[in-house]
């Protein structure tokens, strides 16, 4: 085999905690005393010694109202190596948060810092119109987060004008959580060539921050994590 074809597509120094092997690959340099979660089922190749433990009991106590049928889908990762991660070809975006937090819907959740404070969430902002909340991943301290997006994201800083930021929820896939969220009922254009009734539910954000909204209206996941 030429290895000289394949040389553009091998491991890169390490530079950061967590960095993008590609648009749709994960690098993680693994330590020890500095563990990782990660969606369960999410590795696709490792160096090193790294255990994995899914469904931790620490998971499994923050996580009790994550409804999904089969728990939380999070695993623990340890160890010393590098751990590359994805989501079915999913474009993923490396964030580094400095005493900050982000609210993550979870389905969009690839890993995390173990160290990070973290909890799950009912997002109420269509709670009075789809009848049901959604459920998200709020994250906060200061470390490293991974998320998923289908398709390139883009990112709306809510802050640079007054004017609120309309979201579908099925295409939310990140916010700051000191956002104010409200939800609206609207019709869809779509619906006039037979995507269903028309009706549909928005997200209305307001303040200082940012929303990341991803290229896709597939509701599938979201309804996974509905209670």
């Amino acid at each position: 085999m030429n290895q000289h074809q394949l040389a553009g597509y091998a491991p890169t120094p390490v530079t950061a905690r967590m960095e993008n092997h590609g648009h749709t690959m994960l690098k993680v340099a693994m330590a020890t005393g500095q563990d990782l979660y990660a969606r369960t089922g999410s590795m696709v190749a490792y160096e090193g010694f790294i255990q994995y433990e899914p469904n931790p009991p620490a998971v499994r106590q923050i996580a009790s109202q994550w409804i999904t049928g089969e728990g939380a889908p999070l695993m623990k990762c340890s160890g010393d190596g590098l751990l590359y991660l994805a989501d079915y070809g999913a474009d993923v975006v490396v964030i580094h948060l400095d005493n900050e937090a982000l609210s993550v819907n979870g389905t969009n959740l690839l890993a995390f810092d173990s160290h990070l404070s973290w909890g799950v969430e009912r997002v109420k902002g269509l709670a009075k119109f789809a009848g049901q909340g959604l459920w998200n991943v709020a994250v906060q301290g200061t470390g490293w987060v991974a998320i998923t997006s289908r398709g390139t994201p883009v990112v709306v800083d809510c802050g640079r004008g007054e004017n609120e930021t309309y979201v579908d929820p099925d295409a939310l896939v990140a916010w700051s959580p000191n956002l104010k969220v409200k939800g609206k009922r609207s019709f869809k254009a779509g619906s006039l060539i037979g995507r269903g009734s028309g009706e549909a539910y928005q997200m209305a954000f307001s303040g200082q921050g940012i929303v990341v909204v991803q290229p896709s209206e597939d509701s599938t996941d979201r309804l996974r994590i509905r209670n």
